[in-house]
């Protein structure tokens, strides 16, 4: 049985309510009181994950670093889901995301497009089980709630989009136009690449629409995949709400 740690209240209340992973045990600190933790332990108890009290020591041998608050999870391998559970509503708001290879960075990303209202991120097949402790706390648990499709065949993928009328959006310079002279459709999947690797030729076939975001200085290098998808992702948001 495959399992990984997730350490901190955030990261622990993460995996209990987004229910996209089996909690199997919780250590807590058997000192730990706070209406936080009770919360969680409360959660906890009603989906009959086993908790056992310890002492700090014993969890600081487990953890990583010293920031998991006297709190840390066993869980299983997250579940992932399906495309076609997404896209039967009149409003469609996805993500692709390829390039990003740093932990950190993927959880920022997913952050970032959880707090603004994507109904779900496509990316490559890889294994992030090592990683799903860091990519958890850098997105402060939205990774648990995000919808997650894994994109084993992009070809298909994409093909896929197109058929369900979801415009592909492209976040390029290359034939592309400002991010602030396009109008968003009601159904899209933005596709942002890393700021080293960009987007693959298969995904940069497919684009409907490449887009690009106008600096105000003679800046030439790539913006950071976090803060791109920020700016892209909240221009979305602005345009729904107006």
């Amino acid at each position: 049985m495959e399992t990984c740690i997730v350490e901190g209240n955030i990261s622990v209340k993460a995996v209990l309510l987004g229910k996209k992973r089996k909690v199997h045990k919780i250590l807590v600190d058997a000192k730990k009181k706070d209406k936080d933790t009770a919360f969680i332990l409360h959660k906890a108890k009603e989906a009959q994950v086993d908790i056992a009290y310890v002492k700090r020591e014993e969890i600081d041998a487990l953890a990583t670093g010293k920031t998991h608050g006297g709190i840390i999870a066993y869980c299983g391998q997250r579940k992932y889901q399906n495309l076609e559970e997404l896209v039967n509503k009149k409003q469609v708001f996805l993500a692709l995301i390829e390039g990003v290879e740093d932990p950190f960075n993927f959880g920022y990303v997913l952050r970032t497009l959880y707090a603004a209202g994507c109904d779900g991120v496509l990316v490559p097949l890889r294994n992030w089980t090592t990683a799903a402790d860091v990519v958890t706390r850098a997105s402060a648990g939205a990774s648990e709630y995000m919808n997650i499709i894994i994109a084993d065949d992009m070809e298909d993928t994409l093909t896929y989009l197109h058929q369900n009328d979801i415009t592909l959006l492209c976040a390029q310079r290359k034939d592309a136009i400002s991010l602030y002279s396009y109008t968003f459709p009601e159904r899209i999947c933005l596709a942002i690449g890393g700021e080293m690797r960009g987007l693959s030729k298969a995904v940069m076939t497919h684009s409907d629409q490449n887009l690009y975001i106008p600096y105000r200085s003679d800046f030439r290098n790539a913006m950071t995949a976090a803060a791109s998808t920020a700016i892209f992702a909240f221009e979305v948001v602005r345009q729904k709400e107006n």
